[in-house]
């Protein structure tokens, strides 16, 4: 009975300490409770939305998760990674393959019904990662909202996404130029613990990992799980295959990401160095522990859908997901 009671107190006291921090960033013009009086429900239509959509297909999760952070990386959090057209970012090579737009349309949908031109896509989106991240397992953390949706979508904005090929001092960079420090680098690459990767982008590592020589191994690969990658991705099989970025426990949202880093078993050459480079390694360490890792993805996750918010008159609210007003 103790350690129930315990572990109750723990969960209560994550859950308000991500409240606090919640609070903390208001300033960036986003708060709790936005829609208490506008649109009560707003939340709860959206947790059903990505409940029901999970339940069919639990892919959407990852999904959804990527497609905030590729949405936040650029022009910032304001749905303009939703907006469809040519040369719009949804175009753009590194989201060719993200998924769950429907789950946003569905939402939407909703809420136009419930409350119409109220809530915004970007806000959708930042409680849909969320209830993602929930879904698999993971922690849940309290969603400021206000955001506003963005007018400009341009695939050649999307140069600064992270990449699977960057080391951690470009990985560091590109998230510093967006307010985001190292332990928020390694936390939110975290949400690899769910989800899965094209063996395109990392089948070099087996074959030909050039920054050792033509035809070299990557010397961080653990060797006794080289054959069973080389099984999932045959050099000249189908790299469009997908495989588990956290081999062990892909559709559960927990630390066995970081351990497979320790291991040398990171699926992606961006995740590994994280084990390699000094300054991640010991925050890698660290969130080998649960509850650590937990509490700062919420937070971190809370930073970055903070970022580059649209406030205010900037923006619009959309009525269509996928298109500008």
């Amino acid at each position: 009975m103790a350690s129930g009671h315990s572990s109750h107190m723990l969960i209560l006291f994550t859950f308000l300490l991500l409240a606090l921090s919640a609070s903390l960033v208001h300033g960036q013009g986003t708060r709790v409770g936005f829609y208490s009086a506008s649109c009560p429900r707003v939340e709860s239509i959206v947790r059903s939305t990505v409940q029901s959509h999970f339940r069919s297909d639990p892919t959407v999760a990852p999904g959804l998760l990527r497609m905030l952070f590729h949405d936040c990386f650029v022009q910032g959090c304001d749905a303009s990674i939703l907006i469809s057209g040519s040369n719009t970012e949804r175009t753009a090579g590194p989201n060719l393959l993200l998924r769950g737009y429907e789950v946003i349309d569905d939402a939407k949908t909703q809420l136009e019904a419930a409350c119409p031109g109220i809530v915004s896509c970007a806000d959708i989106l930042a409680i849909a990662a969320r209830d993602s991240v929930v879904l698999t397992n993971g922690p849940s953390w309290v969603v400021p909202l206000g955001r506003r949706d963005g007018r400009v979508s341009l695939a050649s904005d999307t140069a600064n996404l992270p990449a699977f090929t960057d080391s951690v001092d470009v990985q560091k960079q590109k998230f510093s130029a967006l307010g985001l420090n190292t332990q928020d680098l390694v936390a939110l690459a975290g949400g690899h613990t769910i989800g899965t990767s094209a063996c395109r982008f990392f089948q070099y590592r087996m074959y030909n990992f050039t920054k050792v020589g033509n035809g070299a191994v990557d010397p961080s690969i653990d060797s006794s799980f080289l054959p069973q990658l080389r099984a999932l991705c045959p050099q000249n099989g189908d790299d469009s295959k997908r495989v588990a970025l956290d081999t062990g426990s892909p559709n559960r949202f927990d630390t066995s990401y970081f351990t497979n880093l320790r291991n040398g078993r990171g699926i992606l050459e961006s995740d590994q160095v994280l084990w390699t480079d000094a300054s991640t390694k010991t925050i890698v360490q660290r969130f080998l522990t649960g509850l650590s890792f937990n509490l700062e993805f919420g937070k971190s996750m809370i930073k970055m859908s903070n970022i580059g918010v649209k406030i205010g008159n900037a923006g619009e609210i959309r009525k269509i997901c996928s298109k500008i007003n």
